[in-house]
């Protein structure tokens, strides 16, 4: 049976609910808000060939965008300054966005891994020392801001409220503003190597039972031209420090270690070296002609992958190669010197560097930065490049949301915040509207998150709902999506961890990354009726809950109704059950139905609130 784990969950809090239906309305809701939230820590992904599944096998599809600041001297994610961060991610969700990659420094990451974090500039989270805008940074106090690590923490609980998912990007060793400049993982503020391990273990560590915070990128745009030797990174099959792929194999290990559940994202290097001449050796200078250095965008060449491929000792189930790739508005490219086409950048540039390890099904690929400026060559390159994803099931974060990237422009325009009206917040609307048809959605315009029980946003829905609906989506010019093996739930032994709010939490069960092959694949839950597609039942032979057709609604409807969704095979509705159960108004009974029900059932709404 597939969602087992939910369906412990849901069965715990119907019964908790029969036992407390004489107590208060907040008693009775507790049980329920767990169940509504999504806190079973069994979001988490895994990846078979180019494709990335749920722990079902179900392929999803990561479409998101970029949030910075978190790596730069404010220590925050910018423009929280003017802008209340509920109304920022209930619009981001609201857009269609499912997961944001947030850049961090290591050097913040050790602040916090020492007990000691950094502050935050004040004026980059609240520029009213009345904490008008966003009041939960604020300690019990009214005046003094909570710190960098709570910050980050808060923000990971409102993308999980609002069906977000989230990863961190290693954007420098050190704090800066620009530090994205610098070529390495280490070097800067302290950070060595070891340094930059450790920082990520103790992050992945800290969340590893918290599924909203699925992956890590481990650094981004490792860069650096060959002649620079030493101080550039490289990709070959040396131990040397600046050898990426040794590096990122050794990171990835130490992560999967404390979190098996975690993708492990890795970018390119600049340049490899293509061996032109017998006898060329990374460090050697460059030749005016027939150069042994092959370049790329930073952080986009993965061309020494094809010998070298990421292998940590963990398998490969967890790995996500992550190029970055940008148009001419960036760098006049030699690519772009011709009229290019997708066949051109393909010849030219593409294929050869990073498209060849999702065309040759060797592993997935999440393009973690694109975008640009929405004019000439740099449209016509974007447009290229979002349809390439499209039609190929790439995964992406678009770069970025912020206003102020001064090569790139963002999706926001500006925003701003007055008291009692809440926060203002202009999409740059032709941008958006561009990048828009390369998010993740159903047939029918609904966005599809990557949350199994928490809806993204108004306009979108929960995976587990889109599963059951019967729609097909955008993957793959139309297809419902290719299935998976799933993986395999242990329970692994735990004294007890500390949560992000520094709660103690009780062992959680855990997501092998392991996968069976004795397991079939599974299926989707085909579309349940809905009153719209069956014209022979009429309003007035429906009885709203009555999900077992007894006559009555009680807590046996509720029951039945949680093992449907949970695709429990011996949990059978007529068409008839699946109207009455369909409390909702969706276009298919779901978890939400029993939550209703219980509230009726509990006298918390009444028989008239209880029909959709």
């Amino acid at each position: 049976m597939k969602n087992k784990h939910w369906l412990s969950l849901c069965l715990a809090a119907l019964v908790a609910a029969t036992s407390t239906i004489g107590m208060t309305n907040s008693n009775l809701l507790q049980p329920i808000s767990a169940v509504a939230v999504d806190d079973n820590n069994d979001d988490w992904l895994h990846c078979e060939g180019s494709r990335i599944f749920d722990k079902d096998g179900n392929e999803v599809w990561l479409t998101g965008a970029n949030w910075f600041g978190f790596n730069c001297s404010e220590n925050c994610v910018h423009y929280l300054w003017s802008a209340d961060v509920d109304d920022v991610l209930q619009s981001v969700a609201d857009h269609g966005i499912n997961i944001i990659r947030f850049p961090i420094a290591t050097e913040l990451l050790v602040s916090w891994m020492n007990g000691k974090p950094n502050p935050v500039n004040s004026v980059s989270a609240n520029a009213d020392p009345a904490f008008t805008i966003n009041p939960d940074f604020c300690e019990a106090d009214g005046k003094t801001l909570k710190n960098s690590m709570e910050i980050f923490d808060i923000i990971m609980a409102k993308c999980k409220k609002y069906g977000i998912k989230a990863f961190v990007d290693i954007h420098s060793p050190h704090t800066d503003n620009s530090g994205h400049n610098y070529n390495l993982w280490y070097g800067k503020a302290g950070v060595t190597t070891e340094i930059w391990i450790e920082t990520l273990v103790w992050l992945a560590e800290k969340y590893k039972n918290d599924d909203t915070l699925l992956a890590f990128d481990l650094k981004n745009e490792p860069h650096g031209k060959g002649q620079e030797g030493e101080a550039a990174a490289k990709w070959d099959g040396s131990t040397d420090e600046n050898n990426w792929a040794y590096a990122a194999t050794r990171c990835a290990d130490a992560i999967l270690d404390v979190n098996p559940n975690a993708l492990i994202l890795i970018e390119g290097v600049e340049q490899s070296l293509s061996g032109a001449m017998e006898g060329d050796y990374w460090g050697m200078p460059d030749r005016r002609d027939n150069s042994p250095y092959i370049g790329a965008w930073w952080g986009g060449n993965f061309r020494d992958a094809r010998e070298y491929p990421i292998q940590p000792k963990h398998g490969t189930s967890q790995i996500v190669y992550s190029p970055h790739d940008y148009g001419p508005s960036v760098y006049a490219q030699t690519w772009f010197d011709k009229d290019f086409t997708e066949q051109t950048l393909l010849d030219d540039y593409w294929y050869d560097t990073w498209a060849y390890i999702n065309a040759e099904d060797i592993a997935p690929e999440l393009i973690g930065e694109w975008g640009g400026h929405m004019t000439g060559d740099n449209l016509k390159w974007m447009l290229l490049l979002r349809d390439y994803m499209i039609k190929n099931h790439i995964h992406h974060t678009f770069w970025c949301l912020n206003t102020n990237s001064g090569d790139t422009g963002g999706l926001w325009d500006s925003l701003g915040f007055q008291q009692g009206a809440g926060t203002t917040i202009k999409w740059n609307q032709e941008k958006y509207d561009m990048f828009e048809e390369a998010l993740w959605q159903t047939e029918s315009g609904k966005y599809i998150g990557l949350d199994h029980q928490v809806a993204l946003g108004k306009n979108g829905v929960s995976l587990s709902e889109f599963l059951a609906s019967g729609e097909k989506s955008n993957i793959d010019g139309g297809s419902s999506g290719n299935k998976g093996n799933p993986v395999v739930i242990v329970t692994t032994p735990s004294q007890g961890t500390t949560s992000p709010n520094n709660t103690t939490t009780l062992p959680t069960t855990t997501q092998s990354s392991t996968t069976t092959t004795q397991t079939t694949t599974a299926t989707t839950t085909p579309s349940t009726p809905t009153r719209t597609e069956s014209p022979n039942v009429s309003d007035m032979d429906i009885q709203w809950g009555d999900a077992n057709e007894d006559n009555t609604v009680d807590v046996s409807d509720a029951v039945l109704i949680a093992r449907f969704v949970a695709e429990d095979p011996t949990a059978s509705i007529s068409q008839q059950g699946k109207l009455n159960a369909n409390v909702c108004g969706g276009k298919s009974v779901n978890s939400d139905c029993t939550i209703k029900i219980l509230q009726f059932i509990a006298k918390i709404i009444t028989e008239a609130e209880l029909a959709p």
